[in-house]
């Protein structure tokens, strides 16, 4: 537990740094084209790259050891980093070279990520995987408080160039934290040890187990739609409340903070009681409660209501999260966990890009357009969603939300997903195992 802290850590730091990054863009994005596709295409280009390098990335993590596997992905990142802060200071930057940089870092990101994942198995016994994976959510949360309140203070203050500055030395410290310590590698049999001389059938290894598992499968494709669903949303939730809160930063810097509050009450709540005795109850109903909160956000007109709702809806992700992440960890066995983790991360990446490439376009040149006082739309959901900027948006917002509704009640019809951890056996209770 102990190197995991120290892991863990570093890894928030960084994260916090790079959130601080992400908002200050948001804002300078917004700012300068006003435009969702604008913004979406972000998401885009980090996800479509790391949806075409997961499957090689799988490969790379079963082969070679995760920890310097973690610190390259580190390093990476703080280059970029490096490079962006030049570009900004000597009045170079442009939009196509934000969207260049996060293209690179997303590809070893992937790997990184990957690492640190299937790291989680080989220092915890599986009984603690639900508090580990709820730390990690506590990472992300609580950089969502810390993050854009620094970003705002510190951005008056110092300016982008130091807030990149700050980004860069949170990266070190998440290198420096990695290199102090021992990461266990997981032992390698010659079964499930990937060779070079196959690397095609190493690459479709993952999907192929997932396969002929069917309640594998079903969690997969269960991941799929919701990511899809919710990043259909997220994708214009920062333009949706700049929009309509005329542009104030400092409404969307306090809704990122009431994200973070919930995601922390979220974990203390799973670190307490350890979720749901059935994990797939913490999924299901997980998604129900996440897509219940972002409905009423989308209906709302008011930070008032935005707030409370923000809260309530990022409370249900660590009990989503943590849940899904003991099933994947628990079924699967630690020697070829990158390379099945590697395809579960191919399909949310391909849901993810999808989704981006859809709703920014969509939101642009058909609701809002539609949603305007005048517009096709306003007379029959004017009354729900008013009129104006930032209407159109709303209604999509919404939409994505019942998506997300409809897939968590549904997950309960389908026995092969309902009874997962029934109908498949731990990695460990298992003495055969099938190829």
């Amino acid at each position: 537990m102990r190197i995991f802290i120290i892991i863990w850590l570093g890894q928030t730091v960084s994260i916090i740094g790079s959130g601080m990054t992400g908002f200050a863009f948001t804002i300078w994005v917004w700012e300068l084209t006003h435009q969702v596709t604008a913004i979406a295409l972000f998401g885009l280009f980090a996800q479509l790259p790391q949806a075409l390098i997961a499957p090689i990335a799988g490969f790379i993590v079963d082969r070679w050891n995760r920890k310097y596997l973690m610190i390259v992905g580190d390093t990476v990142s703080g280059i970029l980093t490096i490079a962006v802060l030049l570009l900004y200071s000597t009045s170079h930057l442009q939009l196509w070279h934000l969207y260049v940089a996060v293209a690179i870092k997303g590809i070893f990101e992937v790997v990184q990520e990957l690492a640190y994942s299937t790291s989680i198995s080989t220092m915890m016994p599986k009984q603690h995987y639900s508090r580990v994976s709820s730390l990690r959510f506590l990472a992300d949360y609580g950089s969502s408080i810390i993050a854009p309140t620094l970003a705002g203070i510190l951005y008056s203050i110092i300016g982008l160039v130091g807030i990149l500055i700050i980004d860069i030395t949170t990266f070190v410290f998440a290198v420096i934290t990695v290199l102090g310590v021992h990461i266990p590698q997981p032992s390698m049999t010659t079964l499930n040890t990937p060779s070079f001389r196959n690397w095609k059938q190493e690459i479709y290894f993952g999907w192929h187990y997932i396969a002929v598992r069917p309640s594998l499968l079903a969690m997969l494709v269960l991941a799929f739609v919701f990511t899809f669903a919710y990043d259909f949303g997220l994708s214009i939730y920062s333009p949706m409340v700049l929009a309509l809160s005329g542009n104030d930063a400092k409404v969307l810097g306090t809704l990122a903070s009431a994200t973070g509050i919930g995601g922390i009450v979220g974990v203390l709540l799973t670190s307490s009681w350890s979720g749901f005795k059935r994990r797939i109850d913490g999924v299901l109903l997980g998604m129900v409660g996440v897509s219940l909160g972002k409905i009423v956000f989308g209906i709302a007109k008011t930070p008032l209501i935005w707030i409370p709702a923000q809260l309530c809806s990022s409370l249900n992700f660590p009990i989503l999260g943590s849940s899904c992440d003991a099933i994947w960890l628990a079924k699967v066995n630690p020697q070829i966990q990158g390379r099945v983790f590697a395809t579960l991360k191919v399909a949310t990446l391909a849901a993810s890009a999808l989704a981006y490439m859809i709703a920014g376009p969509l939101a642009d040149y058909i609701f809002e357009p539609a949603m305007m006082p005048d517009g096709s739309l306003a007379p029959m959901l004017g009354w729900i969603f008013g009129t104006g900027k930032g209407s159109g948006m709303a209604v999509l917002y919404v939409i994505s939300s019942l998506g997300m509704l409809l897939i968590g009640l549904s997950g309960y019809a389908f026995p092969t997903l309902r009874e997962v951890e029934t109908i498949l056996p731990d990695h460990d209770a298992s003495t055969t195992r099938r190829k």
